[in-house]
């Protein structure tokens, strides 16, 4: 059992162990593109993707970087006057600009009142070494979480949702980061088309040799007006979208099967009902979190169960003499 009491590593205990008082993200919208929209790598994107439905409400792109911390923090600042806050890049790829552009973001956001870091969501084919470089001097500053969208460590399925990168990419962006010290996240779907739940189990595995600090996870999602919807519509048997009892079971034993030390930030995400085409379990993402720890407890378990380092010595060991 963790130090939360949670049968799971919990990012709020890193979080805890970081800072002296509570912090909380403030999303933030900073008009970027992608290289897999703009023509640079792909057109029309990762298949699944609409970028509305994990854009919050109070940050509007029309607004500056201050503005926008300005609205998220009057939305939290009430219930919880003495609370700082993390500067949250989510929106498309945070790191996809001039270097000059990024870093006067970055510093715009940790200038404004309150905020005591930055987290920064990118892929992991655009982080150029100048502005890693940038961050390894920053985190030594101040507090810098950089999140990479890995998405599957299968590359069939990668190319299968139009991604435009490969796993092994997201493997030495990650490496790379986590040798300049800085805290590093990935971010993980679970249920794209093709993959099998051993596939998805084997995940865990997967990232479980990776140097991580966090993970993401979420659920298969079909969102409106993406290349998935219109895929959905017209072969619905090439999707296996989880009911809630099948999920909150995958979620324990994806679990199970991870390294205990990586911190578990979600396991679900909430798209906005006016976007959802399924699947629609009419909860919210604290509510399917009660369900699988009541699961974990139901099981007698907890993250990292399965999780044998002999098993992963002797994979990379493998690995090693095949290469």
């Amino acid at each position: 059992m963790h130090l939360s009491n949670k049968p799971y590593r919990d990012f709020a205990e890193f979080l805890s162990a970081k800072f002296p008082f509570k912090v909380q993200k403030i999303s933030i919208n900073a008009g970027f593109t992608c290289p897999n929209r703009d023509g640079s790598k792909g057109r029309g994107g990762c298949t699944y993707c609409n970028n509305q439905s994990f854009s919050p409400g109070y940050g509007k792109p029309t607004k500056t970087i201050s503005e926008k911390l300005a609205d998220g923090i009057d939305f939290f600042s009430h219930k919880y006057p003495e609370m700082k806050y993390l500067a949250y890049f989510q929106s498309y790829t945070n790191t996809y600009d001039s270097l000059a552009s990024l870093t006067e973001k970055y510093e715009e956001a940790l200038a404004y009142p309150g905020v005591v870091g930055l987290i920064v969501g990118t892929r992991p084919d655009c982080m150029p070494d100048e502005l890693l470089d940038y961050f390894e001097a920053l985190s030594k500053k101040t507090f810098v979480l950089l999140e990479y969208g890995v998405e599957s460590t299968l590359n069939k399925t990668l190319e299968r949702v139009n991604r435009q990168h490969t796993y092994e990419e997201s493997v030495e962006m990650i490496c790379k980061t986590a040798e300049r010290k800085i805290p590093v996240g990935a971010h993980m779907i679970l249920g794209l088309p093709g993959e099998t739940e051993e596939d998805i189990l084997h995940h865990a595995d997967q990232l479980s040799e990776l140097p991580l600090t966090s993970l993401k996870l979420h659920q298969l999602q079909i969102i409106r007006y993406t290349a998935m919807a219109r895929e959905y519509k017209l072969l619905p048997e090439s999707f296996n979208l989880f009911t809630l009892d099948e999920y909150i079971d995958l979620c324990v034993r994806f679990a199970e099967r991870l390294h205990p030390d990586i911190y578990i930030e979600r396991f679900t995400s909430q798209s906005p009902a006016k976007l959802l085409i399924a699947p629609d379990w009419g909860l919210k993402n604290y509510e399917v979190r009660e369900k699988i720890i009541k699961r974990f407890q139901e099981r007698d378990s907890c993250q990292g169960k399965f999780y044998h380092q002999e098993n992963a010595d002797q994979l990379k060991l493998h690995k090693i003499r095949i290469a």
